[in-house]
């Protein structure tokens, strides 16, 4: 079987489609033979420009009727539009019809047409004839499934490939990828390493690595692996970002800073950078740098809901409450569903001892996200304060059942049950509570000195 590989894009490609849109133009005659044609009609699918595609085919076949070659490309310009039906048609007459590009496509087109089955035995038979080349065929089938993300039948071939050839590097990038996608990171990170022993200087697979770090959250390994990329290409916006955010999540803020404006120079985002240099300088306490931040990301794209919930969240913590508030609103009415906006804004009325109000904002807040141990605990401590301990009791326990480390936790619902009358359920709780911390009695006689006849510190 003769094996024809895909036409890549280079500079010999795009001369020769200058030359034809020359032709087209009158400015230029000439003759072209099928492999150039092939390759032009190749340029355009990738540019997804199938009308152009189709008119090289109509002046190919003109110049050269019946061509098997040309016919082939008349079906994959029918994939290439959705019209499956039509490209298995032109296939399945193609006297070639085990020409190693027309069984590709067959492949493909069956998968497209739910004929698994019938595409799996030609992939098999495609495999076994092509048994010389067997990590490249793997390669190209794979390909074909990975395009339908059926990434179960592409690891299949992709390790079958490998065990043919341990030293593909095209065929590694997809087998870690298929690794990564099945959530195998331990896997993919191997093959990356693997690849970076074949090509130490594979900016890709350093990069492709510190994501696999990133992921399982290995940031010091994933810091070292975008260093490496940057080694290799310091204008790799990419690795430059995801280095600025390891850096984050290191507290390494002032690094983190500084890598962030490196990557603004790279990039055409920079409102979406001022946000992350922002919220960096807040983790500092550095409010007013972080405000600055933020408004120059707000005065560049104004519908931004981070900058001005950010800028929220900055007045908060300087206790300018009124002026916090201004912001989480206009955040709210960008998106009232932010649960989180809700819960600032409940934090701001307390701040300003509107306490009903606050009730209100944090009630709002649990019903877009009931999922908040933080902010059920906030609800209790309102209530206990009111004396509502039913009420109080309720979200304690919501509270507890969400997160049962919560500082404290076991020690207000000591409070709260005792306060209802409930002595025994609150003898429980205090001990669970001595249990985290043994200065529990003395904080709880402090809130319950009516207690003090229970001879509490016997429980220690």
């Amino acid at each position: 079987m003769n094996r024809k590989l895909l036409f890549p894009v280079d500079d010999e490609s795009s001369d020769i489609v200058i030359r034809y849109e020359q032709f087209l133009s009158g400015t230029a005659t000439g003759y072209f033979d099928v492999e150039e044609l092939e390759t032009i009609i190749e340029f355009y699918l990738r540019k997804g420009r199938t009308k152009d595609c189709t008119k090289v085919l109509d002046l190919g076949l003109q110049l050269h009727p019946n061509n098997t070659a040309l016919k082939t490309k008349r079906a994959k310009i029918y994939l290439a539009t959705g019209d499956a039906l039509k490209a298995f048609r032109i296939l399945d007459k193609l006297a070639e019809s085990s020409d190693y590009e027309v069984v590709l496509l067959k492949i493909e087109v069956l998968l497209k047409l739910d004929r698994a089955k019938e595409a799996h035995i030609l992939s098999d038979q495609l495999i076994e004839d092509e048994s010389d080349d067997l990590d490249n065929v793997c390669l190209d089938v794979a390909y074909i499934h990975l395009g339908q993300s059926d990434y179960a039948t592409a690891l299949k071939l992709l390790e079958k490939g490998d065990q043919f050839n341990s030293k593909n590097p095209e065929l590694l990038y997809e087998l870690a990828f298929c690794y990564e996608q099945n959530d195998d990171f331990a896997k993919a990170i191997v093959v990356n390493n693997r690849i970076i022993t074949l090509e130490p200087f594979a900016n890709e697979a350093w990069f492709n690595l510190g994501q696999l770090y990133f992921a399982i959250q290995d940031f010091p390994k994933a810091l070292d692996a975008y260093d490496f990329a940057l080694a290799i290409d310091q204008n790799d916006s990419l690795s430059s970002i995801q280095k600025g955010h390891v850096l984050f999540q290191l507290d390494k803020f002032e690094e983190a800073i500084e890598t962030y404006q490196e990557y603004k120079k790279m990039s055409s985002y920079g409102w979406q950078t001022d946000i992350f240099i922002a919220e960096c300088f807040e983790k500092l306490e550095r409010y007013e740098e972080s405000i600055s931040y933020y408004r120059l990301s707000l005065d560049a794209h104004p519908e931004n809901y981070d900058a001005l919930t950010g800028i929220g969240i900055c007045l908060l913590e300087q206790e300018k409450y009124p002026e916090s508030m201004t912001y989480i609103r206009q955040a709210l009415l960008i998106n009232q569903e932010a649960a989180d906006s809700w819960v600032y804004m409940a934090e701001a009325y307390v701040g300003m001892d509107d306490i009903d109000n606050a009730l209100l904002a944090y009630l709002k807040a649990i019903a877009i996200d009931p999922d908040q141990a933080d902010t059920l605990m906030a609800i209790a401590n309102i209530c206990l304060d009111r004396k509502d301990y039913d009420l109080a009791l309720k979200y304690f326990l919501a509270a507890e059942e969400l997160d049962d480390t919560l500082e404290f936790i076991e020690l207000f619902i000591s409070v709260t049950y005792y306060k209802n009358g409930e002595t025994d359920n609150a003898l429980i709780a205090l001990r669970k509570a001595i249990l985290i911390d043994d200065s529990s009695v003395s904080l709880f006689l402090e809130l319950c000195p009516e207690a003090e006849s229970l001879n509490l510190y016997d429980l220690q």
